[in-house]
């Protein structure tokens, strides 16, 4: 008889290694042994800003275990008031001339301890954001996410959540692609890989090495396949408690674009890069008891429970109102076009691709898959919009609009608001924002969006050129 080998712990070589062993959470106690054996040598200390990018320290490991692991490390309060640029605009509450720009806490969540196995010698912490007399910084999108689970733990409930982000690889360099200002970039694949094992071997040295990356800082990587854009691919990753999805879905999003780079290659996570298939973020949702048992299944009609029915409720009753927190960016609106698989229709319907809500599973499984998003969304504020839609309904005791059959894109439902504009109206004017988020969250991102609006408005784009240099 063969003796079957029993599993050990990752080595310290293993676990800074880009193997694919997937990595348990980093203790303090291991990082302080790591850092005595000369294996770790930095700590990444980062948040996620109002754009859903991460930004931060790298500290000697020393220093943060001393000084800033249960103290925190000041960064300036304008993170959370740039633009894209990281060039400061005026009329932020949160931090402007007139306040001084002074400074706000990273509070390390030991939790988040994690390897990056991409960086040598480098560990890394998600921060939670804080004025410096301790309270939390209100617009800082973990705080707001913290704020809805808070709530949805008053109704005795947990919510987990899957993220499914797709991008396109090209060729060229970043900095090859800058110098051409991304105009003359070159995709990875030539043609239609969707679930293409032939072209996505072309790029698995690169997915590869993000998937084993990825396992070594403690995300449970499901796979990848090809998607229909040219160079468009997908990498999964199985669905976790909320908070945690949402941290991963961050460090995973900085770390593709930072191993791609190690590759000579880019990648891009823009909503619509060209006239083809965009790419999305589409989030599965389910609530948990506190004792970890489903809830959505039930017996009443499809196999759901009231709470089901009234979830699904809520997000049909609020997306206008919170499409924003989904799409974000001027571009983020080129990707809803009919047919294309990106939905229009605030519908809902059992695995129908059409529909905005997309019911999949039964039983245990049953959940809900959002399709509203691209892939520019802040995971953050995408999955506390849903939160709180789904606390809207249970809360009002909504009643479930009929079912969608067929293509949602023909229906007579209502539609997605199509522009950028047109959704920070929405929001502005929203009580059940207000009610949910607060004023002073509201607020703060509608301003985020009169930024993006005023920086496009006042911008010459090469297709006004093209078409009226001469012509007109």
């Amino acid at each position: 008889m063969t003796e079957i080998p029993v599993p050990t712990s990752p080595t310290s070589e293993q676990r800074t290694s880009r193997g694919s062993i997937q990595a348990d959470p980093l203790t303090v106690d291991e990082l302080r042994r790591l850092a005595a054996e000369g294996t770790i040598d930095t700590v990444v200390v980062a948040i996620t800003d109002h754009m859903g990018r991460l930004q931060g320290k790298r500290l000697g490991v020393q220093f943060f275990l001393e000084d800033v692991m249960d103290h925190g490390s000041e960064c300036c309060s304008y993170l959370l008031a740039v633009d894209v640029d990281m060039d400061t605009v005026d009329g932020y509450e949160v931090s402007s001339w007139e306040t001084g720009y002074g400074d706000m806490v990273m509070k390390p969540d030991l939790e988040t301890l994690r390897l990056l196995p991409w960086q040598p010698g480098s560990a890394m912490v998600n921060c939670d954001l804080l004025t410096t007399t301790g309270a939390e910084v209100a617009p800082s999108p973990r705080q707001i996410l913290k704020r809805q689970l808070a709530r949805l733990a008053e109704h005795g409930l947990s919510a987990h959540v899957g993220t499914e982000l797709e991008f396109i690889t090209f060729d060229s360099s970043y900095e090859e692609a800058f110098a051409s200002k991304y105009t003359e970039v070159t995709p990875s694949n030539q043609y239609n890989v969707d679930y293409s094992l032939l072209g996505t071997a072309r790029v698995e040295p690169l997915l590869r090495d993000i998937r084993n990356s990825m396992a070594g800082a403690g995300l449970f990587v499901e796979g990848a396949k090809g998607e229909c854009n040219f160079g468009q691919h997908e990498i999964t990753f199985r669905y976790q408690p909320a908070l945690k999805a949402c941290d991963d879905h961050a460090v995973y999003k900085n770390g593709a674009k930072e191993i791609a780079a190690q590759h000579g290659k880019s990648i891009t996570f823009m909503a619509k890069y060209d006239q083809k298939e965009g790419s999305s973020c589409h989030i599965h949702l389910s609530f948990r008891s506190a004792e970890g048992d489903m809830v959505m299944a039930g017996g009443r009609e499809n196999g759901f429970s009231t709470l089901m029915e009234q979830f699904i409720a809520g997000q049909l009753a609020c997306i206008e109102d919170f499409t924003y927190f989904f799409a974000p960016n001027i571009n983020s609106y080129k990707r809803f076009v009919e047919g294309s698989f990106a939905p229009t229709a605030v519908a809902w319907g059992f695995d129908n691709r059409t529909c905005a809500f997309r019911v999949v599973g039964s039983g245990p499984s049953l959940r809900v898959e959002c399709r509203v998003g691209g892939a520019d969304l802040n995971p953050y504020l995408a999955t506390a919009a849903l939160i709180a839609a789904g606390l809207h309904g249970i809360e009002k005791g909504l009643e479930l609009p009929a079912i969608t059959e067929g293509n949602a894109y023909t229906a007579g439902a209502s539609r997605l608001p199509t522009t950028l504009q047109g959704a920070r109206d929405r929001l502005e004017g929203s009580q059940i924002a207000e009610d949910a988020f607060g004023d002073y969250v509201v607020r703060h991102y509608v301003h985020a969006a009169d930024i993006e609006l005023e920086a496009y408005n006042a911008t010459v784009t090469d297709w006004e050129r093209l078409r009226g240099f001469e012509r007109l």
